[in-house]
């Protein structure tokens, strides 16, 4: 039997529901690091730094998709909640098609300025031209990467997780298929990856378009659409947190590529290159968790029934804190052995890796704190609260921290900061919390 939105939500239900969007945004990851893998492993060490040092400035023009994906499901989901049904479908439908149209003009804008970007974060030689070739290529595919990150969101509000999940497999082995094939088989280097990932691309960002467009057992279809400034407003709103912690996040990666290039060269972007592959991993289950409960919030915050919304809230942070305990535990037995998987080939740059890694796994103990508390404000469509959360989390904590920390600790100082920026953004998320229980009734 399907779950509902609807429906009571024990445990079992949480998790059962939220599953197939955790397994989604895991298997995301998991293919972003096989892109890693192969390029380390087949080409190079320059190259794969080199793909680490763009890859944030090509993560800001599609985080777009998540700001249409989290914003409309949050307001697709308080319509459905009200039994507007019809105007749901028209919203959905004229959020697909803007975001479509705004994906390929960001597109051109992102090929006329890679080369300056490159150089503006430092790239030189042999790692510029290869920044400009892999970012030019993945441009490609940028219009349908913002409409898979968009789905990732709608699939669950649509009561369709599983079928998300299963577009994100296709989308995956796709892009592991090419990737040996265009790299390992056949040697087309950084272009072979580049393709790889545009290939995958099109795959997950196509097939829920051809789904929802035709005649489906959803709660969404694509159709006609009625132009409403004010719910693109509103979804914009609700989803600022996501773009908010989308661009700062890539900005905040930026920075830290630059810092490690002072204190370590290529091989402190190499290593923190090999971090954010296992960060991604890791933190995609408090973001699959959030974002596949998201719409149970946003359904019983449009029904009005506050007695499920503090069930919700309260079973979900009991889930995230043993999670994050597992996380941790897992990140130190298992730092060496994967670091040995991207970079064993180089002695020196496994041991810095296995160093930093020791120190950065700290944060998986806070993290699920903000990330789901950004995802529950922008589920209850208070989209200042959800923003204000993820800007301080990254922009002001993580900057303040990679920029000071460093001074005293070197090149371990990089690696604290990412710990100490989340202690102070728990802190401060627990803060909105209370602030805001009378108001929203949890």
């Amino acid at each position: 039997m399907e779950i509902k939105l609807s429906d009571h939500f024990t445990y079992g239900r949480l998790l059962k529901f939220s599953l197939p969007t955790i397994m989604m945004i895991i298997f995301t990851s998991i293919y972003g690091m096989v892109d890693g893998f192969f390029i380390s492993n087949y080409v190079g060490k320059t190259p794969f730094a080199a793909i680490n040092l763009i890859y944030p400035f090509l993560m800001i023009l599609g985080v777009f998709g998540f700001i249409f994906g989290t914003g409309g499901s949050a307001l697709i989901g308080k319509l459905l909640g009200e039994g507007r049904r019809e105007k749901a479908n028209s919203v959905f439908s004229l959020i697909v098609y803007v975001t479509l149209a705004l994906g390929i003009a960001i597109a051109l804008v992102g090929i006329a300025s890679m080369r300056r970007v490159a150089l503006l974060l430092g790239a030189e030689g042999e790692m510029l031209e290869d920044c400009v070739l892999y970012g030019n290529l993945v441009m490609l595919g940028l219009p349908v990467v913002m409409l898979q990150f968009e789905f990732h969101s709608l699939f669950v509000t649509a009561e369709k997780p599983k079928l998300g999940f299963y577009v994100t497999l296709a989308a995956g082995f796709t892009n592991m298929i090419f990737d040996f094939l265009l790299v390992a088989v056949f040697p087309f280097g950084i272009v072979g990856a580049a393709l790889a990932t545009v290939a995958s691309q099109f795959a997950g960002g196509l097939i829920p378009l051809i789904y929802f467009s035709r005649k489906n057992t959803s709660l969404l279809k694509l159709g006609k659409a009625e132009f409403d400034l004010k719910a693109l407003l509103k979804t914009c709103t609700n989803g600022s947190s996501e773009f908010v912690s989308g661009v700062s996040m890539s900005l905040v990666s930026m920075l830290y590529n630059m810092q490690l290039l002072k204190y370590s060269g290529e091989d402190g972007v190499a290593a923190y290159g090999v971090l954010m592959y296992v960060n991604f991993l890791f933190l995609a289950v408090f973001i699959g968790y959030s974002v596949g409960t998201a719409p149970v919030v946003s359904f019983n915050f449009g029904a009005k029934n506050v007695t499920e919304l503090k069930n919700v809230f309260y079973k979900s942070l009991k889930i995230l804190a043993l999670v994050a305990l597992v996380m941790f535990c897992a990140s130190e037995i298992f730092a060496r052995p994967l670091a040995a998987v991207f970079v064993g080939y180089d002695a020196g740059l496994t041991e810095l890796t296995v160093s930093g890694f020791r120190i950065f796994s700290f944060s998986f103990l806070l993290a699920g704190i903000p990330i789901y508390g950004s995802s529950f404000f922008t589920a209850l469509n208070d989209g200042f609260v959800s923003a204000a959360i993820s800007f301080l989390r990254t922009v002001i904590f993580e900057t303040v921290s990679v920029l000071i920390l460093p001074l005293f600790f070197g090149i371990n100082g990089v690696w604290f900061s990412l710990v100490a920026a989340e202690f102070v953004a728990a802190l401060v998320t627990v803060s909105f919390y209370a602030a805001k229980r009378k108001k929203y009734g949890y």
